[in-house]
């Protein structure tokens, strides 16, 4: 199993209890009703008390993760899968967490659920080989075998550009050429030598178009890692629909594990399409987001 990779943090906010204060008061005032000040002290209390008891006995990543793993290694993979998902409540995630939920899921043969984690793994982290390996293996377990609509020769080189470095290596590109542009600058204004200013002129030029392309992948590396526009049926088997509509006519059938674009939403209802092309709608409990 692999160790937990450093987790990314999301903020929290709490809300519990208020006590509305006109500008002139304070909360020690005495025109503030006497059961209004009882009541926000006991609620300050209360969540006083529920953030320690949490801070207290909450369970830290690594704590959970070596407990998931430990019980992965006992085979006893629900028990795994539910201390992993403690680690997802917490708001932490990586590509390694995400890899471990899928194989636990494989192994309890939830291929839906596995190839789904394995997706969001490949999304934090596209390069892993372990995660695209085992990514092939759980869609070799898939019943539809649907066949791709073909790409264009520049649409192909264009995805594998963007998913070549993740979002820090093509800030480092940035942040390089950036600095490269500055000092052609720099040396240009500086220089009483007509070569030097000639040299970094062209050097100048040529720093700035690469800038503005890598700009331009940057923020295509972004959108890709933080779009939801896929998803992957989780249901054994499902009737996609022709309208967001229970009694419409079913569009087509497909199993899980399938990977699909998500297009449009209505309500509960999702419209999808297939890398074949077909389009149908499904509802939102029926698969999960990538």
């Amino acid at each position: 199993m692999k160790k937990i990779n450093e987790p990314i943090l999301k903020s929290l906010k709490l809300s519990f209890c208020t006590l509305n204060l006109s500008n002139n008061q304070s909360i020690f005032s005495s025109e503030i009703p006497f059961y209004s000040l009882i009541n926000f002290i006991s609620q300050l209390a209360f969540l006083l008390t529920i953030t320690l008891y949490n801070s207290v006995s909450a369970q830290t990543p690594e704590e959970l993760m070596d407990k998931a793993n430990k019980f992965y290694q006992e085979q006893n993979f629900s028990e795994a899968i539910a201390n992993y998902d403690k680690i997802l409540a917490q708001g932490f995630e990586s590509g390694t967490l995400y890899y471990n939920l899928g194989n636990a899921y494989f192994k309890e043969g939830k291929i839906g659920k596995s190839i789904l984690y394995f997706e969001k793994g490949l999304k934090l982290e596209p390069n892993d080989e372990d995660l695209r390996y085992n990514l092939t293996i759980a869609n070799s377990r898939t019943i539809d075998k649907i066949t791709e609509v073909p790409k264009l020769f520049l649409v192909l080189w264009w995805e594998g550009l963007v998913t070549a470095f993740g979002i820090i290596g093509w800030s480092i590109f940035v942040v390089i050429t950036f600095w490269i542009l500055l000092a052609s600058i720099a040396v240009y204004f500086f220089s009483r030598k007509t070569a030097w200013q000639r040299f970094t002129f062209m050097s100048g030029s040529i720093s700035l178009s690469i800038l503005v392309f890598l700009i331009v992948v940057l923020f295509a590396r972004v959108n890709r890692e933080t779009a939801t526009d896929y998803g992957i049926l989780t249901e054994l088997t499902y009737s996609a629909k022709v309208s967001p509509d229970e009694d419409s006519n079913g569009a087509f059938v497909i199993h899980e594990g399938v990977k699909f674009s998500i297009e449009d939403s209505v309500g509960e209802w999702v419209k999808i399409r297939l890398i074949d092309g077909k389009i149908g709608w499904v509802k939102k409990e029926t698969f999960g987001q990538i």
